[in-house]
């Protein structure tokens, strides 16, 4: 299947503090958006198989943008979508599946963690939470993030947005306790 694109953007947020504290090293947040045609918008389709296995592009392409605008290793990664108004949710999550996440962790660089995802239905201007977790260890309390993402123009009735997101660290001021990087050994994805 060839995707019609017509749209790709990054959105990069770099948070310096919080709560008055100035963290040593910033948080940054990226994601990379791309809007695509939705093939199947505006009628049921039982097999998606087709698409799903057009995620591998958009997995690649995406991940490549968000960790090079990141301009540093990522230790946090999610990914969503929100499909237009004649859509169905599947037609988000068609291409978000494995195909997509291995693009993904190629371009972070491993990734043992199961991606976390959010999608919704919406017009344009939707916001969607993107939500985020340490990339090799889900158990990893200091990486579970968000970044809320909207596209003014998108989607269209007949397009999907599908969004990737990466951050450099974990949350600032962190003090929660449990699993943390340095002890996660990433074999397993969760811990």
């Amino acid at each position: 299947m060839e995707l019609e694109i017509r749209k790709s953007f990054i959105v990069k947020e770099k948070i310096r503090s919080e709560s008055g504290i100035v963290a040593r090293r910033p948080l940054c947040k990226v994601a990379a958006v791309v809007v695509v045609k939705n093939p199947y918008a505006g009628r049921h389709v039982e097999d998606l198989a087709e698409a799903v296995a057009a995620g591998e592009e958009l997995g690649d392409y995406l991940g490549e943008e968000a960790v090079n605008a990141l301009k540093e290793p990522a230790e946090s990664y999610g990914k969503g979508g929100i499909v237009g108004i004649n859509g169905e949710m599947d037609h988000a999550n068609m291409f978000l599946t494995t195909e997509f996440a291995r693009g993904l962790r190629k371009a972070v660089g491993g990734g043992a963690a199961w991606i976390p995802s959010a999608s919704k239905l919406g017009g344009p201007g939707t916001a969607i939470d993107i939500p985020m977790a340490y990339k090799d260890a889900l158990f990893v309390r200091s990486h579970y993030d968000a970044m809320e993402v909207r596209v003014p123009d998108a989607p269209l009735p007949d397009e999907v947005a599908v969004i990737a997101v990466v951050a450099n660290r974990g949350r600032l001021n962190y003090r929660l306790g449990g699993l943390s990087k340095e002890e996660a050994t990433g074999k397993d994805g969760l811990r």
